[in-house]
């Protein structure tokens, strides 16, 4: 059986997208779906390669039972828009360079994540990196929502069951 392939992306890829890997990857976990995907998270900035994520995002997700603890910062690469099925930016300003870095054929793969969560009335999980603890909890509040539309999506479609 083929995977659904989903990569959440975000500037560093130590706060946003790897809160999104991890809360996606707990949800799917609890509802006995993960065996049907591979998940990873990326960034558009090769500023924290091989970093574990923000210690402020490992803790507001640790609190809500989340580990990110094995995720470790990469950056996207050409390939990833081949091999993934969904790639899904946190914000305009990474849907913009995904858009710009990616072969024609493939760009109908890129969304915003929390298109997923219309009622939310945004398309922008904000970057908590520079901000106080708050941030992080907002994020994971954004990023719970869109996790489940997103999952919903899925199985309305099809490719889940």
């Amino acid at each position: 059986m083929k995977k659904t392939r989903v990569l959440f992306v975000c500037m560093g890829n130590i706060c946003r997208s790897p809160t999104a890997e991890g809360v996606f990857s707990a949800l799917i976990a609890k509802e006995q779906v993960d065996h049907q995907f591979n998940i990873e998270s990326a960034g558009t900035h090769a500023y924290h390669i091989g970093e574990a994520p923000d210690l402020r995002a490992q803790k507001a997700a640790k609190d809500r039972g989340v580990s990110l603890a094995q995720i470790r910062a990469r950056k996207v690469i050409f390939g990833d828009f081949e091999d993934f099925d969904h790639v899904l930016a946190m914000d305009s300003d990474n849907f913009e360079i995904l858009m710009q870095a990616c072969p024609e054929q493939f760009k109908n793969k890129i969304k915003y994540f929390l298109d997923f969560a219309p009622h939310l009335d945004t398309r922008e999980v904000p970057d908590p990196y520079y901000g106080g603890n708050y941030g992080f909890e907002r994020v994971l509040d954004m990023v719970e929502d869109a996790s489940i539309g997103f999952l919903d999506s899925l199985r309305q479609s099809g490719e889940v069951h």
